[in-house]
């Protein structure tokens, strides 16, 4: 593993190891607090960041290592041309984290650099989150075996991950958005290329993929960027896709609800679920933190490959 764009990088056993890593680093974390002396990693950010900046700031420092935030409006990235920055960011550090608006700019950005690039989220994917969802998941119900799945909401760079990281550990997931607002049609090909399409559900009733769930996950109806779409969107996703105690009468389980925040309380999700017993929504926010620091071991340091 050289970079990581999307979870579609990783193989299965790739993702279980990260997971075991990230479990261990969270139990013993005085065990890797020199991993990465050292170590130095440039945060490079487009779009605002609480978790993302935070979990890749302070676990580098936890392992021991340094790391740089660069606001992309604040230097030359902006200015020049990107793959030059990119050339010369490369030759100070030994990881490059790029939080974007265009999955296109990480492109550019792996085929200049000299180090790993990660994505820390894009239009398309946010593989760090799913990182850490998985390893949340793994935690609570104590296999990825027999468990259940169900999106509810806006297909967007959250979902297309979650999709390729269940299909990969063959969890099923159970998907309901609108239909204009779909999945990434590349990542649902990807899910037929891998013949698992009896693992991916696509439906446009939320009502009925909740209904055998073990974990109900849900997302902002709009994303940074999609602002001038506010108006549609909420006409579109509203009050049907939002998660309240009237969709969750449909499950049949008690299902765990995640959700990757900043939530929009009384949109997407209603307050009275998100405080719930059930939600476990900052179990999945502490867990950014060692399933980032997981992948920085696993991508500067040969003793845990």
């Amino acid at each position: 593993m050289k970079d990581l764009l999307t979870i579609s990088d990783l193989t299965a056993d790739e993702i279980k190891s990260l997971i075991e890593l990230a479990d261990d680093v969270k139990s013993h974390p005085r065990k890797y607090s020199s991993a990465l002396k050292q170590k130095c990693i440039a945060l490079i950010f487009q779009k605002t960041s609480t978790r993302t900046r935070l979990s890749f700031e302070n676990g580098m420092y936890q392992l021991g290592g340094n790391a740089i935030y660069l606001d992309w409006n604040t230097t030359n990235l902006h200015l020049g041309d990107l793959s030059d920055e990119i050339k010369c960011v490369s030759l100070y550090v030994d990881l490059i984290m790029a939080r974007v608006y265009k999955q296109e700019t990480l492109e550019i950005m792996k085929k200049a650099s000299k180090v790993p690039i990660i994505n820390g989220l894009s239009d398309l994917y946010h593989p760090c989150q799913i990182l850490a969802d998985l390893m949340t998941i793994k935690e609570k119900i104590g296999t990825f075996e027999d468990v259940k799945v169900s999106w509810v909401g806006d297909g967007n760079n959250v979902c297309n991950d979650l999709i390729l990281g269940c299909v990969s550990l063959n969890i099923p997931i159970m998907v309901a958005t609108p239909r204009k607002y779909k999945p990434y049609q590349k990542v649902i090909d990807w899910v037929k290329e891998q013949q698992k399409a009896d693992y991916l559900t696509l439906s446009e009733n939320p009502n009925e993929v909740v209904k055998d769930a073990d974990i109900i996950y849900t997302d902002t109806f709009i994303s940074m960027g999609q602002e001038a779409e506010s108006e549609a969107r909420l006409k579109a996703f509203l009050p049907k896709f939002q998660i309240n105690k009237e969709l969750l009468s449909y499950a049949n389980k008690n299902p765990y609800i995640m959700h990757c925040l900043p939530a929009h309380r009384g949109i997407e999700i209603t307050s009275d679920v998100l405080d719930s017993e059930n939600s476990i929504v900052f179990q999945q926010a502490e867990n950014r933190l060692y399933a980032q620091k997981a992948l920085m071991l696993k991508l500067l340091s040969e003793d845990y490959n």
